[in-house]
């Protein structure tokens, strides 16, 4: 006897639909699983026998084939074993072979007890079942909140396989999980540091600004104690809040990743990444033998901050070089290619020399000429031509430190500024060949020719800065998009020779410390 049940596999973070095919034939007793399965799912063998016989039903003494298809896709993982599990127990009639699961999809890792485990990765699986056109999707219990932010398709969250056997059957009924993705995602941002906190630094705090109202990658450089990280802790606080396309995308990565707090149905708020220097090229591109996110994925419509730059190894930080253009990166293995994306914003902090105190007004450097050389080479050239802002921070002073009373914006006001100037920039980037812009830091060439244009004064200012500077062609279109992102905290479409100005200042950093 045959039958068929459905599930879902992942390839990265894309889910795709597995056909779980049993067949029982009255022969010699034994269990095999084909369909190129991984060892994990290979021992779905021993689980799925073992919770069955725990869960009261009797394991078919017969000869069992499961095949997982298509057949020439690699399977991974444990989220089979439910589907695996129902069509055996339907094969050997457990389950009435009349009952008809074509419409419905079944993941969730199996215990020997017979209890559904929570898997990583059910929200990519809900959304492929969906596109697929299945209506019913069953999930482990702690997934449910998860799986219920996919619209259009009914989500059952599942304890144990009797539970599940009884609801198919028509004997208790399981009550479908509900999630109100709107409301998740207006709950106020969880970041508790506020702009506020931040004493003096009124260069460094405007620039935080125009990086947030761009999606900017900035870099922030001074000695020990001057803030660098204080405000690079507290951009999330000033970023517009997810949209739901952007919420669901942000989920499915840290799904997949296993980073997704438990019973949480969407990331509603940007993430923030501060990975440690000593961290590989690996953990921050992604990779290994089952291909998983890496932090710049995990950054994803949020922010990765690296702090010390150049104590990060050349290789890892040179590895960033394509990311940071393409927002995607893909690894390449033996056994197939995964995609992920990654458009984050980059924050870099770090020190003018080994010591930190290179130009600092009242502290000695300690540091030789040749060692702070050779210290600020370790962040490459065409890394940092990839940086749109540069800020060089000043020690603050004993006043600024001592007052009372915060001299800086709270962070509220500062995102409200954010928000209207990325509205600002939305609505002028209404065309069918922006599809997929969401900021001007992610404009291209083309982009950058349609929406920025300058008054007469603003392209005279460029031109000597252009020349004068000795600017890559990279550098010139960053000037541009930052300018543009000035403008439009003005509320201006035409970008002025004041735009331009404060980008060129915004961005001379590397001629002092670089050359």
């Amino acid at each position: 006897m045959l039958a068929r049940t459905y599930c879902a596999g992942l390839c990265g973070i894309e889910g795709f639909i597995v056909t779980a095919e049993a067949d029982a034939q009255h022969n010699i007793p034994g269990f095999e699983l084909v369909g190129l399965p991984d060892m994990a799912v290979k021992e779905a063998k021993e689980r799925v026998q073992s919770a069955c016989v725990n869960s009261g039903f009797r394991f078919p003494e017969v000869k069992l084939t499961v095949n997982l298809a298509p057949a020439d896709r690699r399977k991974e993982g444990s989220c089979f074993d439910t589907a695996i599990l129902l069509g055996i127990l339907q094969a050997g009639g457990a389950v009435p072979h009349g009952l008809s699961l074509s419409d419905k999809c079944f993941v969730g890792e199996l215990s020997l007890s017979g209890d559904l485990r929570a898997i990583h990765g059910v929200l990519c699986m809900c959304v492929a079942a969906k596109d697929a056109g299945f209506k019913e999707i069953y999930v482990p219990e702690e997934n449910a909140a998860e799986a219920a932010a996919v619209a259009g398709i009914t989500v059952y969250p599942v304890k144990n396989v009797r539970q599940l056997v009884r609801h198919l059957s028509g004997e208790e009924a399981i009550a479908p999980a509900v999630c109100n993705a709107d409301a998740l995602l207006g709950i106020v941002n969880p970041y508790g540091p506020d702009f506020a906190d931040v004493r003096g630094q009124a260069l460094a705090k405007r620039a935080m600004e125009i990086a947030a109202a761009g999606g900017h990658n900035i870099l922030l450089i001074g000695p020990p104690g001057t803030g660098k990280s204080m405000l690079a802790k507290r951009l999330p606080t000033i970023l517009p809040p997810l949209s739901f396309d952007e919420a669901i995308e942000t989920t499915k990565i840290h799904s997949v990743a296993g980073t997704l707090p438990t019973d949480t149905a969407l990331m509603n708020c940007r993430p923030f990444r501060s990975p440690h220097h000593t961290m590989s090229a690996v953990s921050l591109v992604g990779g290994g033998i089952n291909p998983m996110p890496g932090e710049i994925s995990l950054a994803h419509n949020g922010v990765l901050f690296l702090d010390e730059l150049p104590e990060f190894p050349k290789s890892v930080t040179d590895a960033l070089r394509q990311p940071l253009e393409d927002r995607r990166i893909t690894i390449t293995r033996a056994n197939g290619r995964v995609t992920f994306p990654c458009s984050f914003m980059m924050v870099a902090a770090m020190n003018p020399c080994r010591c930190g105190y290179f130009g600092h007004p009242t502290r000695k450097c300690t540091c030789k000429p040749d060692d702070v050389r050779r210290y600020i080479s370790r962040v490459s050239g065409p890394m940092l031509d990839r940086i749109d802002i540069q800020i060089e921070l000043p020690a603050v002073s004993y006043t600024e430190l001592s007052a009372h009373e915060a001299d800086g914006e709270p962070s509220a006001v500062i995102r409200n500024r954010v928000v209207k100037a990325r509205t600002f920039a939305r609505n002028r980037m209404q065309g069918p060949e922006d599809t997929g812009i969401f900021c001007n830091a992610q404009l291209d060439a083309a982009g950058i020719r349609r929406h920025c244009r300058t008054d007469e004064a603003g392209a005279v200012l460029l031109k000597q800065a252009y020349q004068s500077m000795g600017m890559s062609a990279r550098g010139y279109d960053r000037i541009l998009r930052v300018a543009r992102t000035i403008a439009d905290l003005d509320g201006s479409e035409l970008i002025r020779a004041a735009h331009i100005g404060e980008a060129i200042q915004l961005r001379s950093l590397d001629r002092k410390y670089w050359g």
